[in-house]
């Protein structure tokens, strides 16, 4: 099996019941990928797909719990806030083994979360790598990308995405699913320029406030 072949391909979305992993399970699945949405919950994900199903007009999306959608899984999508981050990974470690897992994870403190906060592993995706291992390849992408644009699957996103990561096979391949959600990646280095990305969230948080906006995204320009 190659990664290119999107039907024999399982993208496990864990924190899928989520507003930034509902947006890319439902475009993944749109394009033909096999997606399976991962919550505490069995029941909660199973009635999420559900409903998306009945939202996309067909039976695209399944759910299951955490731990059994990423067994089933090629690649792995972590999307869940930072407060569940370490706990998550935790509950799924031994499902991640050789696997891709894409970290969109975005540190913050509640409330102020329009400031800035680099936590003790300085990204969240390189705790998730110190944590996980070094045979889970962890790729860092997602961050910056508003959850207001996601919404709509089939709808036009105007940003990039900064992809970070230390394997360069992986990171093709995160580059590929970015594409494939409607995106233009742009690889920004390997996994430690993971804390610019994240850090750019609560940037780009306080831009939506201060002008009123709803959606701010990033574009790399001269590329």
């Amino acid at each position: 099996m190659t990664l290119d072949d999107r039907t024999l391909l399982t993208i496990a979305v864990i924190g899928g019941t989520g507003k930034e992993g509902t947006g890319l399970a439902m475009r993944w699945a749109l394009q033909g990928y096999r997606v399976i949405i991962g919550s505490r919950d069995a029941e909660r994900a199973a009635a999420h797909a559900k409903e998306l199903n009945a939202q996309l007009g067909a039976d695209l999306l399944a759910g299951q719990a955490n731990a059994d959608a990423a067994a089933q899984a090629n690649i792995v999508v972590l999307s869940v806030p930072y407060s569940a981050h370490k706990a998550t990974l935790e509950s799924i470690r031994d499902q991640l083994d050789g696997k891709i897992l894409i970290d969109i994870t975005v540190p913050m403190q509640p409330p102020d979360v329009r400031t800035v906060y680099i936590p003790e592993g300085r990204s969240a995706a390189q705790e998730a790598q110190a944590l996980v291992g070094d045979n889970v390849r962890v790729v860092s992408a997602f961050q910056n990308v508003s959850a207001t644009k996601l919404k709509d699957p089939r709808g036009i996103i105007d940003c990039d995405v900064l992809v970070t990561g230390d394997d360069e096979e992986a990171k093709s391949e995160v580059m590929k699913l970015v594409e494939a959600a409607g995106m233009r990646p742009i690889d920004a280095g390997p996994l430690a320029n993971a804390v610019a990305a994240e850090a750019l969230t609560p940037v780009i948080l306080y831009i939506n406030r201060k002008y009123g906006i709803k959606g701010a995204g990033i574009r790399i320009t001269g590329v």
